[in-house]
């Protein structure tokens, strides 16, 4: 009895490793409770490790050998799996290339309202070289002050914002998304849609801008809502929203997706993660480092802020900020070479 027992959970085991490792062979990357899992692969590869460790320690009891034997088959085959693909997407990268005059930095930080000083995320832009700045839950009058700020270090930037109910004084921050974008890129201005909440995200504003002399690519700020249990269909439909900000042209997608690429498995084109978009951070050796929450270390964490572009631009490198600022996302920045 007790042996049928083992090889029933082994099975069962041995399932349950295959729907976290690779939830997308099941179509199950978008399915509570599994989207949740597969987010944080670095505290599933400890788990993993953990279970190997105590199915170890079960084969010093010879009645229990057979099937601390298979669970530790089990558990290693999940961990070397898990680590293959935290491999392949890059642990961590900590330095971004030399810019060059046609560089393109992008910058995305969801500032958690104003639990980061507007002089905080004015330095970082400064020491970052940011020519594209996305701002999840940061007010236009935070926006401006940035701006301010930079004007005075010599680096100016336009300020953008869409917010959700305007007409609700004191709504929250999370209703608001500021995006600054650099001069030298040209002039841009916000789509009528992205105002008027005809075309966005559904919970929490998106920005779409586009380039008023039709040159240099258009700009998404992302803010798709969290997938809570009660949000999942909410959370598809702002995912599906996004991906189809980047059809065939010169895109570039920045901000808070709160999804990782596992999650997108439905949502490329043609090579791409969302659309015809190609996710920075996993080309560049930084598609396993947590964003959220910054309270845990970066590779414990979740890794859904993203910058994202099309195929007309090459990743050359990206590095997620440390510091959280009072934020519980950290920021992640990304250096862009035109391609060919």
């Amino acid at each position: 009895m007790f042996r049928l027992l083992g090889i029933l959970f082994t099975v069962l085991l041995a399932a349950a490793t295959a729907v976290v490792v690779w939830p997308q062979f099941f179509r199950l990357e978008q399915t509570y409770p599994f989207a949740q899992i597969v987010a944080v692969r670095g505290l599933v590869l400890t788990a993993f490790l953990a279970l190997a460790v105590v199915a170890l320690l079960l084969l010093l009891a010879r009645p229990l050998r057979g099937f601390a034997a298979s669970v530790l088959v089990v558990a290693l085959l999940g961990a070397g799996a898990t680590g293959v693909i935290g491999a392949t997407r890059g642990f961590g990268a900590d330095a971004l290339p030399e810019k060059t005059d046609s560089s393109l930095r992008v910058l995305t930080w969801n500032t958690a309202g104003e639990a980061v000083p507007a002089e905080q995320i004015a330095q970082q832009i400064l020491d970052q070289g940011a020519d594209i700045v996305a701002l999840p839950e940061t007010t236009e009058a935070v926006g401006e002050r940035i701006a301010i700020m930079l004007r005075e270090q010599g680096h100016p930037m336009w300020v953008h914002h869409v917010q959700f109910r305007p007409d609700i004084p004191d709504g929250p921050q999370s209703w608001q998304t500021t995006v600054l974008v650099s001069p030298e890129l040209g002039e841009y201005s916000v789509i009528e849609s992205s105002e008027d909440g005809s075309s966005n995200t559904g919970s929490v504003p998106s920005v779409v801008l586009m380039p008023i002399d039709g040159s240099g690519p258009t700009v998404v700020a992302v803010h798709a809502v969290a997938p809570r249990m009660e949000e999942m269909e909410q959370w598809k439909s702002d995912l599906q929203w996004i991906a189809d900000q980047c059809p065939e042209g010169d895109f570039i997608l920045a901000g808070d997706f709160n999804a990782t690429i596992d999650h997108m498995a439905p949502l490329g084109v043609g090579g791409g993660d969302m659309g015809h978009c190609r996710d920075v951070a996993s080309r560049t050796g930084n598609g396993l480092s947590g964003t959220w929450p910054s309270e845990y270390p970066i590779l414990a964490g979740a890794p859904i802020d993203h910058v994202m572009a099309s195929p007309n631009w090459t990743p050359s490198g990206s590095v997620v900020l440390e510091d959280a600022g009072g934020s519980d996302h950290r920021a992640i920045v990304v250096q862009l070479e035109p391609a060919g």
